[in-house]
């Protein structure tokens, strides 16, 4: 069974940093595309950060400048440095893999971890 844990996420005051990471787990033989997208309440998830197998990253306009996506892929992680956070950036935030091959290949198409809490004080 294929799973993407997430961790890293917490309380942190304005202008603060925090660093998420997404673990997949089971017997994985590639790993496409992986993202970071949040959901605050009340609002629709939203993307937030894609990064490819070659390393080739994209960033919603409002993160640009202050997160930084990466990956590991001996490690099947994916990371997200997150720096001078606003109250804006309050969310729910959770890891995805477009699709995911595992070793008997079965594929896992658009995976989700369950997600972790990231909130920002003022």
């Amino acid at each position: 069974q294929v799973q993407l844990v997430e961790s890293g996420g917490g309380l942190v005051q304005t202008g603060g940093s925090l660093r998420l990471t997404c673990a997949a787990s089971g017997r994985i033989s590639i790993i496409n595309a992986m993202g970071w997208y949040r959901q605050a309440p009340g609002k629709q998830r939203e993307l937030v950060a894609t990064i490819n197998r070659d390393g080739t990253t994209t960033n919603t306009d409002s993160v640009k400048g202050r997160f930084t996506i990466s990956r590991d892929n001996a490690k099947n992680t994916v990371a997200l440095q997150m720096n001078s956070l606003n109250a804006e950036d309050t969310a729910n935030y959770y890891c995805n893999a477009d699709f995911i091959v595992d070793v008997w290949g079965r594929i896992y198409r658009n995976y989700w971890g369950q997600g972790t809490q990231v909130t920002v004080s003022s």
